[in-house]
């Protein structure tokens, strides 16, 4: 596999080092001086200097047959460039984009650039899982394979309070994948009791959040 990472900050630093030893080609482009020479001395053939938005760089770095473009560069409107021009020019299957600010996300969104992740949306969702009493958290969200999964902490008195997995109303499209409670999580078989209080992690396709959640709220 043959990757290309713009943007050779923290994050396109530390992932170049974990691909590379994956075994995986890489080539990291950065376009600030100091920072390039910093990182040449470490991955010398690796990084090259340049603007990752121009086509003569990112042909240079061999666009034409890589495998994946890695855009984590810190502005959201080179990483949407950078996006565009690997898939709708080079025709790059597999393109990972950096999120810096979590409003811009409806943009890559808007253009279709998935996945598109953001440091601050992945911390808010940790905090959200450690916090209690936070109700439904989504904890996946996979709109081109049509999947999600979300995790809910079940309520005292709610359909599911007391029931087994078997004997949930759940529908077509949706199922309880596994169960966290004090004592660890596991995945629930079909007679497994859930409980108040339960965090109950389940995978179900967009769009059924507002029928699986009542089964678990009061």
């Amino acid at each position: 596999m043959y990757a290309i990472i713009v943007g050779g900050g923290k994050v396109g630093l530390n992932l170049a080092r974990e691909l590379l030893d994956a075994g995986t080609e890489v080539a990291l482009i950065e376009q600030r001086r100091d920072r390039y020479l910093t990182i040449e001395s470490e991955f010398a053939h690796v990084v090259q200097y340049g603007d990752g938005t121009e086509l003569w760089v990112l042909e240079r770095a061999g666009i034409q047959r890589a495998d994946f473009v890695i855009a984590v560069t810190g502005d959201d409107e080179d990483n949407i460039l950078i996006s565009q021009i690997a898939r709708e020019k080079y025709l790059v299957e597999r393109i990972v984009a950096r999120v810096n600010n979590p409003r811009n996300r409806q943009y890559f969104e808007l253009l279709d650039i998935r996945p598109a992740f953001s440091a601050t949306d992945l911390i808010l969702r940790l905090i959200e899982h450690e916090v209690p009493q936070q109700g439904l958290i989504h904890l996946l969200d996979l709109p081109e394979d049509h999947l999600e999964i979300i995790e809910i902490e079940v309520e005292a008195g709610a359909p599911a309070d007391g029931c087994t997995v078997q004997d949930l109303d759940m529908p077509d499209g949706s199922l309880v994948i596994s169960v966290l409670r004090e004592s660890g999580g596991f995945v629930p078989q079909a007679d497994t009791v859930i409980h108040a209080g339960d965090e109950v992690l389940i995978c179900l396709d967009p769009g059924l959040e507002s029928t699986v959640t009542p089964l678990f709220t009061t």
